[in-house]
């Protein structure tokens, strides 16, 4: 008899929890996405009573009334949604024209589950003519654009624009200068990629005030390259330096030549060449990998004043310590426009400028928002934020 009421009793709590319910989302609807392209439906309800503390909600979609459901998104509910008491989930990836069935149901963090609330009519995903979750895409884009255009315009007019100095592009001359003053060479690296990297463009973009200047002094500059293409355009980047400073007799296109592919054959040949003829300047401005280091420090110990720039995060590092100066990240892009003056390259640059203060302002103003959230709660902050986060900053994709 006692084991008997004992069978009972455990049969009572484990059956209750195995058999308890959540209360069910209720008032659910779906429509189309507005504004969109015609792949996406918004299914809204409101939550479940039981929806304290968070429940997930999982949304299933079906192409029959009643058919088989396949669950297309999930998601827990944020104090935001408690709030309102009302949530929306959205159905990637729907078919334009063909209708859908949809329901949805709340799981705790225990596991138990609610009856599904389901919808009774089908949606139908259209596309719209314009989609309205990229509106703030384009009127940043429209604002950065319409800055450059106007900063190119305010250029050709002649009216100088203030760009911030760069010293490694300023010390351009003064590396040229001691090396001719020292009667030593100059090295010119434009790094270990094809032309098909931005990084070796922007690289023989600074080689072209290199050797004007190297032709102004009359000094000797050497350009070994680890690709032909390269080669072939550093060639004609030399030669109409020296043309443009009025010196075509002295280019001799047999001290810009190629050497080989492999990286560390390239590399021992730099070293070696430094180590044998301790030329007074180098430059390595491209796109480098291991390398660097060992170029830089090679160049360090000859007792040359050597300029790097490279994009690549994790050798600038290794630049930084050894080289004199240093060109990180968009000082390396933004040196021809530095070097050259020309009007439309000065206007694109301070137009970019307003795009990265945009960014830089939204950042800003969404860390306060998400920190005031947290510090002191406000149901206007934190419509805010979503707003900025949801909205502008299209968080969701």
């Amino acid at each position: 008899m006692e084991a008997r009421t004992l069978a009972a009793i455990l049969f009572l709590i484990v059956g209750s929890h195995a058999f308890a319910e959540v209360a069910p989302p209720t008032e659910i609807s779906a429509r189309d996405k507005p504004w969109d392209g015609g792949a996406q439906v918004d299914v809204h309800f409101s939550l479940s009573a039981d929806d304290r503390n968070g429940l997930i909600y999982i949304l299933e979609r079906s192409g029959e009334f009643g058919g088989l459901y396949e669950e297309v998104a999930r998601e827990t509910s944020s104090d935001r949604d408690r709030r309102h008491q009302t949530m929306k989930l959205t159905a990637e990836k729907c078919v334009r024209g063909r209708p859908y069935w949809f329901r949805v149901k709340a799981v705790s963090l225990s596991g138990d589950t609610s009856p599904y609330a389901v919808t009774t009519e089908a949606t139908v995903a259209d596309r719209e003519i314009f989609d309205g979750s990229r509106f703030w895409l384009l009127v940043i884009t429209l604002l950065v654009c319409g800055s450059v255009v106007t900063y190119i315009l305010i250029a050709r007019t002649g009216k100088p624009l203030k760009i911030r100095k760069i010293a490694g592009l300023e010390a351009i001359e003064e590396a040229v200068g001691r090396a001719t003053e020292m009667g030593r060479s100059c090295l010119f690296v434009p790094g270990i990629q094809d032309m098909n990297d931005l990084q070796t463009i922007a690289g023989l973009s600074i080689l072209s005030n290199v050797a004007e200047q190297a032709a102004a002094y009359d000094c000797d500059l050497e350009t070994p390259t680890a690709r032909s293409l390269v080669m072939t355009a550093a060639r004609e980047t030399v030669e109409a330096a020296y043309l443009s400073a009025g010196r075509p007799e002295a280019y001799n296109e047999d001290k810009v030549y190629y050497v080989t592919d492999e990286q560390f054959a390239y590399v021992s040949y730099l070293t070696g060449k430094m180590v044998r003829e301790e030329p007074a300047a180098c430059f390595y401005l491209g796109a480098f990998y291991a390398e660097s280091l060992i170029l830089a420090e090679t160049g360090n110990a000859v007792g040359a004043i050597q300029v790097a720039g490279t994009a690549q995060p994790a050798q600038l590092p290794f630049f930084v310590a050894a080289c004199d100066y240093t060109l990180i990240g968009e000082e390396f892009f933004a040196a021809s426009a530095y070097l050259s003056e020309d009007p439309d390259q000065l206007g694109s640059l301070k137009g970019q400028d307003v795009g990265k203060i945009i960014v830089g302002a939204l950042i800003l103003v969404g860390v306060i928002l998400v920190s005031l959230g947290e510090v002191s709660p406000s149901p206007f902050v934190d419509d805010a934020a979503h707003y900025l986060t949801e909205r502008i900053l299209h968080a969701g994709g």
